[in-house]
């Protein structure tokens, strides 16, 4: 028989009886040729193409996610940090001698869940374990009931005296220790409430720190002056997990630079003060802090809008006498209570925050790629919810450097008036003006005025303050967290060229070309920009070059090239991106990429190369394939790991939101784009 001989199997007809099948013998190569052909076509014909999938998928996305809008118009998705906000939450109760053993018992089975093999806690899914973390969620489930010889007890115990025990901890772990009368109040720095008189010329004044720093500082200094005991109803202490006694430990501050030396010895002169300080002074001082952090109580939204800043303030109120009942002292309770989550079974758990401005607008951007018309009801009601929420008003703390700036911003939350958020502002205006860009011109100028004049001096722009990057203030004894100040980043400074592009504003105008100056400063040595917000160099990538697009910038420009070229080096073999928090370790940079992909980075990626023009080319078509091949639950992508960050270093989130709008997104731009002749996208973000 030739060579090119082969078998074919003939199938019998549906239902007949089964029996040996006939051989024909191809031995003819044209022939052969021709059934393979036929084959191959048969085949295609059958098989739906890479364009029909990505038409279907959008589709069926989009469905699951007009399907969680809320009926006002909004979208909010839960927002996960790691153990330590629900473990603040039960040593919090138990402070107040509050106990809700229902909840307690929740929180308790959320946190055991997230311990990881080690027996410690880390701060991101699969992250290494953070000593700080695991000490608060120790403590968390010995208050409620776990016993010290518990395995997972044991274990965790193990993990925190292998990294030298509790003292170890950072400040804000080491406040709660003293809180509880388990470490003296040495051990933390000094930080006396008389800060509130401090002027503004004086090297540290609140308003050159953050608004998260700010607002968790000003009742926690009422806490440091009156140093009151948790009540503690079961008496529950840690002494086992530490190496010295805390009464007799003598290294609890760790200061590695010469600023850091200096500022320690400014601190022994501050704990000399404390003991001697009038205390007339004193009680003005605590009276100035209870008025500061009234003005800006938020209702039920919370002081701040942060979880820190609400649990401090509800501890000073109860030491300074407010009654469980007090009208003011509810509300406080009430806005740390709006954020446990639904239980899920027998587990929940409290987020930092709750995200529906910031949801509402990127789901929005999302669906309006996704085809979702802009004139349907879907659209305009969360248009119309937006639009509610612009905070046109209240002159916020940000006013302190921009006095006589118009407000026009938005906050994360639902309502923090006092804090709106430049990203979260540029992303609404940037959904408005796509939704319908004469009925919303009024919110969009106010807030192109507001982000313009937010700008700081080298041209980039903070979330919430300009000019907050007083960097020596980094070094103090208190800041060892790293995260005290609101600096320009690359991420937010995008977002808000972005919109000025998408709304007419040329490349040559002073603003922009100032904020696309910076952005090329900040580029890295590899080609990717920090992402500040979003884990970490993907997302800031993916950020700058969305900016770059929408100014019109040359795809062939020699940073642009540099950039794609980082992202494509980064692209995994499954054709998906991931990169963990330990990228925010410049010893664990290239190991943060190894563990697995994730479908939103993938998705920030694609719209990275989207936006510098590369929609054609294998590494699209892979990407575009990972997501298509990646699990999907409900409107979501799975995703179990931390795509986001607080604060790099000490604080991960996990929003539940990033795994349904920014695979969509991706996919349904290109989709768009790959019909189209154009290249690149058209919008601002």
């Amino acid at each position: 028989m030739s060579r090119w001989a082969r078998s074919v199997r003939i199938q019998p007809p549906s239902g007949a009886p089964e029996r040996a099948a006939p051989t024909i013998a191809l031995t003819s190569g044209p022939v052969m040729a021709a059934v393979e052909q036929t084959t191959a076509a048969l085949a295609q014909h059958a098989r739906p193409t890479l364009a029909e999938r990505v038409g279907a998928m959008v589709e069926a996305a989009r469905a699951e996610l007009l399907g969680r809008q809320r009926a006002d118009g909004h979208w909010v998705f839960e927002l996960e940090a790691d153990a330590t906000i629900p473990a603040e939450y039960v040593m919090l109760n138990h402070f107040l001698d509050e106990p809700n053993p229902e909840v307690e018992a929740r929180l308790a089975n959320y946190i055991r869940s997230v311990q990881n093999e080690e027996g410690g806690w880390p701060l991101f899914e699969g992250g290494e374990t953070d000593i700080s973390c695991t000490v608060k969620a120790y403590y968390a489930l010995k208050l409620v009931g776990d016993a010290a010889d518990a395995p997972h007890m044991q274990k965790a115990r193990e993990a925190v005296l292998r990294r030298g025990g509790a003292a170890r901890c950072n400040v804000f772990t080491r406040c709660a220790l003293a809180l509880f009368g388990q470490v003296p109040w040495r051990a933390v720095p000094s930080m006396p409430v008389e800060i509130m008189f401090l002027p503004r010329w004086f090297p540290f004044h609140l308003d050159k720190i953050s608004y998260w720093s700010r607002t968790t500082l000003v009742p926690l200094l009422i806490l440091m002056a009156l140093r009151p005991r948790a009540k503690n109803p079961r008496s529950v202490d840690v002494r086992e997990l530490f190496v010295t006694p805390p009464e007799r430990e003598r290294c609890y501050f760790v200061m590695r630079t010469a600023l850091g030396r200096l500022f320690y010895a400014v601190d022994r002169l501050l704990k000399v003060y404390e003991r001697i300080r009038p205390e007339g002074l004193k009680r003005r001082a605590i009276e100035a802090a209870i008025s500061w952090s009234m003005q800006r109580l938020n209702g039920e939204d919370g002081l701040g809008a942060i979880f820190p800043p609400m649990a401090n303030l509800l501890m000073a109120l109860d030491r300074l006498g407010y009654r469980a009942d007090d009208p003011v002292r509810r509300t406080v309770r009430r806005s740390i209570d709006l954020l446990l989550t639904t239980p899920v079974g027998e587990r929940q758990f409290c987020q930092p925050c709750v995200s529906p401005i910031w949801d509402t607008g990127l789901a929005q951007l999302a669906l309006l790629e996704a085809g979702e018309p802009p004139e349907r009801d879907t659209m305009r009601r969360a248009a119309e919810w937006l639009k509610e929420r612009q905070i046109l008003d209240v002159e916020g703390d940000w006013r302190a450097t921009r006095p006589g700036l118009r407000p026009g911003g938005w906050a994360f939350q639902y309502r923090n008036d006092h804090y709106p958020d430049v990203d979260d502002t540029a992303v609404v205006a940037i959904a408005l003006h796509r939704v319908d860009p004469e009925r919303y011109a009024e919110p969009i100028a106010r807030a192109a005025q507001w982000i313009a004049g937010m700008q700081s001096r080298n041209g980039g722009w903070g979330s919430f303050d300009a000019e907050n990057d007083r960097y020596y203030l980094n070094h103090i004894p208190f800041a060892d967290h790293g995260a005290l100040l609101d600096p320009p980043t690359s991420d937010v400074s995008a977002r808000c060229v972005g919109f000025l592009c998408q709304i007419g504003h040329g490349r040559d105008h002073p603003v922009v070309a100032r904020g696309l100056e910076f952005l090329r400063k900040e580029q890295e040595e590899s080609g990717a920009w920090f992402g500040r917000w979003g884990t970490n160099y993907i997302y800031g990538t993916w950020s700058v070059l969305a900016a770059f697009s929408a100014a019109g910038e040359e795809p062939a420009a020699p940073h642009i090239r540099k950039a794609v070229a980082w992202l494509q080096s980064k692209q995994n073999p499954d054709g998906g991106w991931g990169e963990t928090g330990e990228s925010y370790y410049p010893d664990r940079i290239e190991r943060s990429f190894e563990r697995r992909s994730t479908a939103s980075q993938t998705a920030w990626a694609l719209l990275a190369l989207m936006a510098a023009g590369e929609v054609d080319g294998e590494p699209m078509r892979r990407g575009v394939e990972y997501l298509l091949g990646a699990t999907r639950e409900g409107a979501r992508w799975r995703e179990d790991d931390y795509t986001a960050v607080g604060f790099p270093r000490v604080f991960y989130l996990r929003y539940h939101g990033y795994a349904a709008y920014f695979p969509l997104w991706a996919l349904a731009r290109y989709r768009d784009l790959t019909r189209s002749n154009e290249r690149r996208p058209r919008h601002g973000l």
